[in-house]
Order: structure tokens, then C-alpha cells, then sequence
């Protein structure tokens, strides 16, 4: 397999003895250089030695050498100039376009690495490197976290500024799209963007003294004013949404986004948005304010929200009145935005203006807030990973989806340790202890 080649050349997994070329030529390799993950060679950059002679350019691998004219390297410019071809077979020499032969390396793969791969490939336990991780160097394990949590961010915040294109690139129309995703908190996360790119911001300012003609906007582009009323309030929702639609000229969703099957009541699209309808009107919350937060207290006090005395006894508007009762956000509930919100728009913010001041304000709101619990996160705990705070259960976040989902552990820290171990360690590690 050709990602195997690519990983032991990457982590220098070389046989004992001296390399030599094809050709005779003692070859040291001082830098295998930068996997390049578009087109062109594999590795870029690197760093070699042909006979004491130093080399610095692009490398290309492949299983045989034949595959170089298979893949049509050939005929490429972007291949002409190699330093060096490795190949877990050399069935052919290659040439530059002036006649010159291209050293190559004959490079195996070990058995070891093999074996390990194959296991690991075919676990289907999770995390399936579980034997290993709870034995790695704590410094190992904080420094790929570390990793992945700035990963974690910078992948946000490239969401982030696609979905500001995608509004104009309006700032604060990205902070409340971006805040209404969060409060579909994953079932209706879709449902909740596409509802808040609907609803064009400039207009509701001019009403944003208005709590009524607020909630008029949002449940009416939610498709939740659309049939027969059931009670006065939804009526009189109905016919100013009406109005308000004629004016602005405003097009509803489709009311079959939302979905509330095995929701709890309290999380019923039509409470998040009287949430997000009454946290628009009281709190006022901008960007600015985001910014301008000093520390955990005051940014999260600016998510504190309830609803409006109608949602105090109403889940929807088609269900009888209930017992009242404050339905504010819960605690866990803010603690999530901020995770999943506030944090991403100040460090991609931060990124767009070049002021690390905010970025570093994203890293120490997640380190502040406590980590997320679910079963990734549980998952890998059982594992043996630390998880202290909501920077680890983003990086964790991050490992699952992004590496561990799509078996992609020759780009894993952790997968690379698991690779590099000897059989015996792997099984003494499986094996239960009998000192218990």
C-alpha cells in the first residue's frame, strides 16, 4: 500500500544498514520534506545527501517504478526535476527529459508496520488504538492534543468566513447565523441556519425596540405562522408577520426543516427561537460586545436569555397551555454556544484582523469552560486520555471525526506511536492485568 510507503519515508522508518541508489550512490536523508497533499510530487522540500553531495527538492514514491509512467509523471513538468524516486520495487530506470538517470531508492516497508496496520486497521473498537494511548508520555499525548486543538480552530473559523461570503460578508449577520446553528444544538443545527440566513438582519433592526414584531419575523420566516391559529397571540402574530412580510418582502422556509422527534419540549425549535427572539431584544448582543467582554463572566452573561410570557406556557402554538415555567437557557446549553459559537467567531475574527489578542481569547475561553460529555469523549477517557477541559473534548472532537471516522491513522499521532510498537507491547497492552 502506497500510504504505508508514504508513512515510513515521512517518519524515517529506514533499514539499519547504509542507503544506496539503484545506482551505487550512498544516500543519507537529512529531511524527507513536507507530504504535499495536492498535485505534484509526494513530499516537497526535502533534504538528501547523494555520495556527501547535498540535494534539496521534491520526492515522489510509488509501489513500483513502472507506476510513475502509469500515473503519466512522464510527460508532467511538476515531475521533472525530482531529487530522488523511492519505490517498494525498481522494475524500470527513469530518466530526466535531458537523458540524466533519476536516482532511486529501493525502500520496503517493514513487516512490522505492516502487521501493526493490518490490526489496527481492523479493530473495530473505539477509539480503535485504545491499547496504546493510555500507555503513551503524557508529552506525546499533550502535544498531538495541543495540535488538533488548533486544528480544531482553524477549521472552524474556515466555516466561519465560508458562511461570511455566503452573507455579503456582513459580520454580524455571520455572529447570529452562526449563534442560530448553535441553538439547534445538532438536531436542528441545519434547520436553525437556513432559517437565520432567511431573515435579513437590517430589516429586524428597524423593530428590534419591538419584542412582538421580533418574534412576528422570526417564527413567521420559520414557517410557524402559516394555517389556521390556534389562540389570540398566534393570530396576532400571524397578521403582523403578514404585514411585515408585504414590507420587507419576506420569503418563509419550509415548516418540514424542523424536527422534534425524540426532543425533549424544552428544546423544541419554537422555544429556541422565542430564546434567541428575546436575547436579540434585551441583551442587544453584537460583536462588539463579544469583544469587548472582559473575561468568562461577562461573556457569558451575554447569553443569558428566557422567553416571552406567551412560550412561559407554550411549548408550540398548537399545544394546549402548560404550567409556567422560565425556560431559560440552561447552564450546559450556554456552556455549549460559547464552546461551539463565541470561541470560533472571536478566533476567526481575530484571524481576519490579525489581532492574536482575540485568538488568544478563544483558546482561554475553551480552556476556562469544562469539556463536553459525549460518547466521543467518554469513548476516549475509558481510553485512558485526560480530558480537563473543553480545549481537550474539541481536540478529541477533532481526532474522532476528522481521522479516527475515516481510518486515517497514518496521519495520527496516536496512530503512529501504534504502529511503531513491537507485537509483544500491542498484545501485553490487550491482555488483561493479573496483578489486580
Amino acid at each position: 500500500m502506497e500510504q504505508l510507503l508514504h508513512y515510513v519515508w515521512k517518519h524515517k522508518i529506514f533499514p539499519l544498514h547504509e542507503l544506496r541508489t539503484t545506482d551505487g550512490r550512498l544516500l543519507e536523508v537529512l529531511n524527507p520534506g513536507i507530504h504535499n497533499t495536492d498535485a505534484g510530487p509526494d513530499f516537497t522540500g526535502a533534504k538528501i545527501k547523494l555520495d556527501g553531495v547535498e540535494w534539496v527538492g521534491n520526492v515522489e514514491l510509488h509501489l513500483k517504478t513502472s507506476d510513475w509512467f502509469r500515473h503519466h509523471h512522464d510527460t508532467d513538468a511538476a515531475y521533472a526535476n525530482i531529487i530522488l524516486h523511492v519505490a517498494t520495487e525498481i522494475d524500470r530506470p527513469l530518466y530526466y527529459p535531458n537523458g540524466q538517470e533519476v536516482p532511486q531508492l529501493q525502500l520496503a516497508v517493514p513487516q512490522q508496520v505492516r502487521d501493526n496496520y493490518t490490526a489496527l486497521s481492523r479493530s473495530d473498537g473505539h477509539p480503535r488504538c485504545r491499547h496504546v494511548v493510555g500507555a503513551l508520555p503524557l508529552f506525546t499525548v499533550h502535544n498531538w492534543m495541543t495540535s488538533l486543538t488548533l486544528e480544531r480552530f482553524e477549521e472552524r473559523a474556515r466555516q466561519i468566513m465560508e458562511r461570511r461570503e455566503a452573507l455579503d460578508k456582513n459580520w454580524e449577520d455571520t455572529l447570529f447565523v452562526t449563534l442560530a446553528r448553535n441553538f439547534g444544538f445538532g438536531i436542528n443545527g441545519d434547520a436553525f441556519e437556513r432559517w437565520a440566513q432567511s431573515i435579513p438582519m437590517n430589516a429586524v433592526a428597524k423593530h428590534r425596540d419591538d419584542l412582538f414584531q421580533i418574534e412576528a419575523i422570526f417564527f413567521g420566516q420559520a414557517g410557524l405562522l402559516e394555517g389556521e391559529c390556534a389562540d389570540d397571540y398566534s393570530l396576532r402574530l400571524q397578521r403582523e408577520y403578514r404585514y411585515l412580510r408585504q414590507k420587507f418582502g419576506l420569503t418563509p422556509i419550509d415548516p418540514k426543516v424542523w424536527k422534534f422527534l425524540r426532543l425533549r419540549p424544552q428544546n423544541f425549535p419554537h422555544i429556541r427561537i422565542a430564546q434567541l427572539a428575546m436575547l436579540y431584544y434585551e441583551q442587544r448582543l453584537n460583536l462588539s460586545r463579544l469583544i469587548n467582554a472582559a473575561n468568562l463572566e461577562e461573556t457569558t452573561a451575554l447569553l443569558l436569555t428566557h422567553v416571552s410570557d406567551y412560550w412561559r406556557t407554550h411549548y408550540t402554538f398548537d399545544a394546549p397551555p402548560s404550567r409556567p415555567m422560565e425556560k431559560a437557557l440552561s447552564p450546559t446549553s450556554i456552556q455549549l454556544i460559547l464552546i461551539n459559537s463565541v470561541a470560533p467567531i472571536l478566533f476567526a475574527y481575530g484571524k481576519y484582523k490579525s489581532e492574536a489578542s482575540l485568538c488568544d481569547r478563544a483558546f482561554d475561553l475553551w480552556q476556562q469552560l469544562p469539556p463536553e460529555n459525549n460518547t466521543i469523549i467518554r469513548n476516549w477517557v475509558s481510553a485512558g486520555i485526560t480530558c480537563e477541559n473543553a480545549a481537550d473534548s474539541q481536540a478529541l472532537i477533532q481526532l474522532h471525526r476528522n481521522y479516527c471516522q475515516r481510518r486515517d491513522c497514518l496521519r495520527c499521532k496516536f496512530g503512529y506511536e501504534y504502529l511503531r510498537h513491537t507485537p509483544d507491547f500491542l498484545r501485553e497492552q490487550e491482555e488483561p492485568s493479573d496483578n489486580l
